[in-house]
């Protein structure tokens, strides 16, 4: 689905007017969210800029999807190597985004397969609950599992202290793109 790049905004001022449904990707430093985002939007471009290094996006970046949604790409958080006056800077930005924006209709949480639950992931799920903010949970990297026992105790650490829906992919595969569209569609568009 094709998409462009709107705006990066550091501020709650800099937000875009909430003309359609946005869809925010929140999750660790380095889980996958803008490749996520790209494999999404598809097209074999990268909308969202893709970095090895933990930390890079700074901003809170919308993108203007076609079919009448925005994605909405958030800082990572756990990164160790970021100023503590950073990091509290990026948790009150992407606070005042997640409490007041009446656009935002669904938050994806990523959660790296090979990691689990860490305390930081778990933190943000019961905020998001305690908060009655739909989301739903994306296991990233499920390309990095190669063998059976990998797998079985990536599933068996997730599902621990978890009973909710989880959907599995791989942005450089392409495994579970299309699940993940279907369920943004279906949950973004209840009122």
């Amino acid at each position: 689905m094709p998409a462009r790049f709107i705006l990066s905004a550091v501020s709650s001022e800099q937000f875009p007017s909430p003309a359609e449904p946005e869809i925010a990707f929140l999750g660790r430093s380095n889980v996958g969210k803008s490749s996520l985002l790209n494999a999404l939007i598809g097209g074999g471009g990268d909308v969202a800029k893709v970095s090895s290094w933990p930390g890079r996006t700074q901003a809170i970046n919308f993108f203007q999807v076609d079919g009448g949604f925005r994605f909405v790409d958030l800082p990572g958080y756990g990164y160790a190597k970021v100023p503590k006056a950073i990091t509290s800077n990026w948790q009150e930005l992407i606070e005042s985004y997640l409490v007041g924006r009446d656009a935002l209709k669904l938050a994806v949480l990523l959660i790296d397969s090979r990691r689990g639950w860490m305390p930081k992931d778990i933190e943000l799920r019961e905020w998001l609950e305690e908060q009655q903010q739909p989301f739903i949970v994306v296991v990233t990297k499920a390309d990095k599992l190669k063998t059976q026992k990998e797998k079985h105790q990536s599933q068996r650490a997730l599902r621990e202290g978890y009973s909710g829906e989880m959907l599995e992919c791989s942005a450089v595969t392409g495994r579970g793109v299309r699940e993940i569209w279907q369920t943004i569609t279906t949950k973004s568009k209840t009122p």
